[in-house]
Order: structure tokens, then C-alpha cells, then sequence
């Protein structure tokens, strides 16, 4: 049995892995043959660590769309361990990866947030950059959520309730989710962002898994204001893409609508991860949500030459044009 084959065993038993480090996840932005595993075993076999990675062209590892953070994952551990062991362990399996990384031109990985040991990357010549992301905890304690909100989100919740009459809908068509995405990109003069096609199974498969799903905010007439794509686990949610109209953005919808998911997904996890951002404006959209910072560590090495770039470009152009002849036989 293979390494990969190995792993996809383990995603099916293991609910400590990251959404985004599971098998089904993998298989959809980087594309099945595009990702692979490193794993670390005790003796008798038991996977104690497992460090994912996308691959899309030979000796180029980077992050797919749509995904936040990679990186290893270490199983749970026993809390009776003393530290200084845990952390020797850690590194130890984290320098038998690192030998493997070597042997590749370029890497450039964004690791979870709770990995915060990245001393054995150092040690070998990797850069790092710190980049944060926004955690509200305790989502289940909605009386609390709602009191650490900043007074400008309460009062853009209730003005979409009260005054503009929005409704918050689940399962909403992805089409106007698209739609609305896209005309927050062409508001801001940026394209849209790349990977649609992803975006799109993504949001197919986790509706089939029950791990994901759109939530939209309404008028009375039928005007879809803004609407937010989240995925989840038990440990926590996810808000992986969102939009609204422009023209209809004042309306309060989008914190009503991040407020009503949450409120909902609580019912499943404790924890809503907000996926960053560190573009000022919606940095404090976050913030005022009563979000914690948190860091997590971009790591890199090796330089992007003009090459590489036009290998990786080449390998999305292949595989778009085998899919598109494959829907035509």
C-alpha cells in the first residue's frame, strides 16, 4: 500500500485532520494525480504524522486555490508527555520531511495555525512570513458572541433585519453566489478570482458531504445583497468565499448573513475561522466580528523562476484542456 493510499485510510477514521489536508479535498484543488503525502510511523506502523502537499508540476510544490493552510499534521497527543519530548519529537519528524522537501526546486506552503514550531525549516535554509488569520471561539455562547461584537456590526445586523427586511437562506442556487462574487471583484477593479471550476465542485461535494454550503441574504424583492460560502468539521467552520452587490452593500446583509451561519453552525462546531485577511478593510470587518488573531507561518524556498512559472501555467492549461475533451467524448 502506498503512502497516499495509507493516508486516504487515515482521513476516513482520523477527525483531527484540517478540511483542507483531507483526501476529498486534495482530490478537488489540486486534482487527484497532483497531490501527494509524506507520512511518519511508529514501529508497528501507526501514522504519528502526515505532511500533504500539491505538486502540480515535478519539483514545485505550492498551495492550491482555495485553500488556506497546509502543512504536517501531528496525531493528539498524550498530555502526560512532557513537553520538551513533544517537541523533540516534532522535530525530528519534521527533519525527515524537510529531507524529502530538498529534493524539490521550489516550496511555498502556508502552515496551520497551530503548528507554531517552524525551527527545523530554519535550521535548513526555509523563510518564513507571518500572516493572521481571525478565530471567533466559544460560538455556541451566542449572548457572548453578540457582546463582543463591535456596536457598528450589532447595528448592521439589525438594520438588515429591521429596516432593509433581509432574509438569510441556505442552499441558495450557486449561480447567484457566483454572480455576487463576482461583481465584488469587478467593484474593487480586481479580476475574478481564478479556479471557479474548483470553487464550484467544491461547493458541490461538501453540500454531499454535509460539510459545506451557501448562505444568502435576501429583499422582499427577491434581491440577492450578499451571500457566503462556509465549509466545517467538528473542530471548526470555515468561511472559504463570499460577495455581495454593490449597488445593495449598505444594506447590513453580509453581517447578517455571516451572524445567521454562525449561529447555525454552532449547533455542529464551537469554532468559526474567518480566513484571515490581511487586506486592511476586511481585516477589520473580521476584527469587529469579536474575532482573535491569530498567526500562522507562510514557508518558502527556492525562487519561482520565469521557467517554473511557465510549467505550472502549462500543467492547468493541460489538465483544463483534458477535461473539456473529456465533456466532449
Amino acid at each position: 500500500m502506498t503512502d497516499k493510499q495509507q493516508y486516504r485510510l487515515l482521513c476516513q477514521t482520523e477527525e483531527s485532520i484540517p478540511i483542507y489536508s483531507r483526501d476529498w479535498w486534495l482530490d478537488i484543488v489540486c486534482g487527484t494525480n497532483n497531490w501527494n503525502v509524506l507520512l511518519a510511523t511508529k514501529k508497528n506502523g501507526e501514522i504519528i504524522s502526515a505532511f500533504p502537499y500539491f505538486e502540480p508540476c515535478q519539483g514545485i510544490i505550492t498551495m492550491p486555490f482555495y485553500t488556506q493552510t497546509m502543512g504536517p499534521w501531528f496525531s493528539p497527543e498524550n498530555s502526560k508527555e512532557a513537553y520538551r519530548k513533544k517537541v523533540t519529537q516534532r522535530q525530528d519528524i519534521l527533519k525527515l520531511f524537510i529531507s524529502e522537501l530538498n529534493k524539490t526546486d521550489f516550496f511555498h506552503q502556508n502552515f496551520n495555525y497551530e503548528i507554531t514550531d517552524w525551527l527545523p525549516f530554519y535550521w535548513d535554509g526555509y523563510k518564513q512570513t507571518t500572516r493572521y488569520t481571525y478565530i471567533l471561539n466559544n460560538i455556541k455562547e451566542h449572548e457572548s458572541v453578540w457582546l463582543q461584537m463591535s456596536s457598528n456590526i450589532r447595528r448592521n445586523i439589525t438594520k438588515a433585519q429591521d429596516k432593509n427586511k433581509i432574509t438569510v437562506k441556505k442552499n441558495i442556487p450557486i449561480e447567484d453566489f457566483l454572480k455576487v462574487q463576482s461583481q465584488t471583484f469587478k467593484r474593487q477593479n480586481l479580476n475574478s478570482p481564478k479556479g471557479k471550476n474548483v470553487l464550484i465542485k467544491l461547493i458541490k461535494e461538501s453540500r454531499k458531504r454535509k460539510q459545506g454550503d451557501i448562505w444568502g441574504g435576501y429583499d422582499e424583492q427577491g434581491n440577492l445583497h450578499a451571500a457566503a460560502f462556509i465549509v466545517w468539521q467538528q473542530s471548526s467552520a470555515y468561511y472559504i468565499a463570499g460577495g455581495g452587490n454593490p449597488k445593495l452593500r449598505d444594506s447590513g446583509a453580509h453581517a447578517l448573513v455571516l451572524w445567521t451561519a454562525i449561529k447555525e453552525l454552532s449547533a455542529i462546531t464551537d469554532r468559526f475561522d474567518f480566513e484571515g485577511s490581511m487586506i486592511p478593510g476586511v481585516e477589520r470587518f473580521f476584527r469587529e466580528f469579536g474575532a482573535k488573531q491569530y498567526p500562522f507561518f507562510t514557508i518558502n524556498k527556492g525562487n519561482l523562476s520565469l521557467l517554473n512559472r511557465i510549467k505550472i501555467k502549462l500543467s492547468y492549461l493541460i489538465k483544463n484542456f483534458s477535461k473539456a475533451n473529456a465533456r466532449n467524448n
